[in-house]
């Protein structure tokens, strides 16, 4: 895309949804001011260095010279037309939505910010969250919504690792506090995405995001249930649902796995429950599956320690490798993945662990800090058991079924393979 447009806006928090959106603005024609509080990623930034797997160095010396301009000051933010807020939104211990970072972003953003500007949160929040968190900023700084400042909600859709789409060319969901909310919204986003989808308000807009990655939850969740009936049954689940796939209506195919990872899936049906909770409703199936998918690590576990039984090793006697860290392939991303959970249980049961990720060289879990080892036929001789976790192209399965003396493929990694050693969940 060509520089054609001289606006200045702004993205709060520079990290995998809010870099490569300054990234897309940029690519849009926009200057682009990115706050961070975290100095070290400014300082990298400074640097024409990105932290993103996903972003080249490259790109952020482009951007550097195009008009991307990293810094900690929110007063940066004084004269921009728009502003993203993409800062984080975790759980706290007590299963409740941690809104302190946004509302710390918009209480700072309400002090500097001009009147007529246009407030865009990408960061999951629970449904109603704009109207009850972010409009009371703005109003408690003077400003009235649809006249003097405008709000909307817009769920960041990014896929990490995910190299077929870009991020301009997910349809970009939105919706305004007010209609003019909306317009300018739109008119904000319309030259960085090739479509946008708007919906009627900042409410249904954020609904959008959770019934996503809910919908992924439970079908998950159900396809989980389904892989632990399929071993009892002596079926192979990964050979039933390609079967399945064949039909061509009324089947989508879900696959098992070791539990659930990343920011999103396992925790945005919860902001869902939650707010349902408030409302004094019941979340039965949403509740159900993320029981299900929170109980798969110890299902990797019982088999690991079955398969090792079977071949006369005691859990506490055995060694074992696991192959991947990160939550999802290609990633360094390590959030709640799953690897945490079967890790622990098996350090618990007096196992000896060691671990291969090429993207994570250092893995930390329970307070505990590991070293990825090298994937030699060494290695694998040595372990009594190959747990695959996380299937990286990077890894070649092929020296892990040649090696290990027993593989347990929770991601259908060695698919095809009938070797006698090669254990699917």
């Amino acid at each position: 895309m060509n520089k054609t447009n001289t606006e200045r806006v702004g993205v709060v928090g520079l990290g995998y949804i809010g870099l490569p959106l300054a990234l897309s603005m940029i690519d849009a024609g926009y200057d682009v001011v990115g706050v961070d509080i975290n100095d070290g990623r400014i300082s990298q930034l400074d640097d024409g260095k990105s932290y993103v797997t996903d972003v080249s160095n490259e790109r952020i010396r482009t951007a550097l010279e195009r008009g991307f301009t990293p810094t900690t000051d929110y007063e940066d933010l004084d004269e921009v037309t728009g502003v993203a807020v993409c800062v984080p939104t975790p759980l706290r211990k007590t299963g409740s939505p941690n809104m302190s970072y946004v509302v710390d972003a918009v209480e700072r953003l309400a002090a500097v910010v001009r009147e007529g500007t246009t407030i865009i949160t990408e960061s999951t929040v629970y449904p109603g969250a704009t109207s009850e968190l972010v409009v009371p900023a703005f109003e408690d700084a003077g400003f009235v919504v649809g006249e003097d400042i405008f709000l909307a909600f817009s769920p960041e859709r990014i896929d990490p690792g995910n190299e077929e789409y870009a991020p301009h060319e997910i349809p970009k969901v939105l919706g305004g506090v007010t209609d003019e909310c909306g317009n300018r919204a739109e008119a904000l986003y319309t030259p960085v995405f090739d479509e946008i989808i708007r919906v009627n308000s900042a409410t249904e807009a954020e609904l959008v995001k959770l019934l996503e990655n809910t919908f992924r939850a439970v079908n998950i969740g159900l396809i989980n249930e389904l892989a632990q009936v399929a071993y009892e049954l002596d079926v192979d689940i990964w050979s039933a649902i390609d079967a399945a796939s064949t039909k061509p209506f009324g089947f989508m195919p879900f696959y098992p796995g070791p539990g659930l990872g990343g920011h999103c899936i396992p925790v945005d049906p919860t902001f869902l429950s939650w707010k349902a909770n408030q409302q004094d409703l019941e979340t039965r199936f949403i509740d159900l599956a993320d029981r299900i998918n929170r109980e798969m690590p110890e299902h990797v576990v019982h088999r690991v320690t079955k398969l090792v039984n079977d071949n006369s090793i005691a859990l506490p006697d055995a060694r074992v490798l696991i192959v991947g860290a990160a939550y999802k392939p290609d990633v360094s991303d390590t959030r709640e993945s799953p690897a945490h959970d079967v890790i622990q249980l098996l350090e618990e049961r007096g196992t000896d662990v060691v671990y291969h990720d090429p993207h994570v060289p250092e893995f930390e879990t329970d307070g505990r800090t590991y070293e990825s080892v090298s994937l030699t036929p060494d290695t694998l001789k040595t372990c009594d058991i190959a747990v695959i976790l996380t299937n990286h192209d990077a890894v070649e399965i092929g020296d892990i079924i040649e090696s290990a003396p027993l593989v347990f493929d929770t991601r259908n990694a060695t698919r095809g393979d009938q070797k006698s050693t090669i254990h699917r969940l």
